[in-house]
């Protein structure tokens, strides 16, 4: 069975920073690209960000491009996602997701039916 588990979420300030963190089990991790999803309240969820297999090719949604970053550990078995110059409408829970492939072409990565696990969400809150 496989589990992902974000922690790292909170409530920040405009402009503030914090880095999010995504624990997997039950597959062997480091076969998988991983991605990150978020829900603002009242909105549908979005993609975010996406990383290959090892690495070696990210992808972003152009509402957070320099402003956040993808990485992995595969030896952690860990996934991240560093959030800097947080504005309030990156508010949203956040979702980590596994992909049943080790990399996605540019226009599959924001494709939710790509993914096959999620995480249960964790809130990010950006004050004004």
């Amino acid at each position: 069975q496989v589990q992902l588990v974000e922690s790292g979420g909170g409530l920040v300030q405009a402009g503030g920073s914090l880095r999010l963190s995504c624990a997997a089990s039950g597959r062997t991790f480091s076969n998988y690209a991983m991605g990150w999803f978020r829900q603002p309240p009242g909105k549908e969820r979005e993609f975010v960000a996406g990383i290959s297999y090892n690495g070696g090719s990210t992808y972003y949604a152009d509402s957070v491009k320099g402003r956040f970053t993808i990485s992995r550990d595969n030896a952690k078995i860990m996934v991240y996602l560093q959030m800097n110059s947080l504005k309030p409408e990156d508010t949203a829970v956040y979702y980590c997701a596994s992909v049943n492939a080790p990399l996605l072409g540019d226009n599959m990565w924001p494709r939710a039916y790509r993914y096959d696990y999620w995480g249960q969400g964790t809130q990010v809150t950006v004050s004004s």
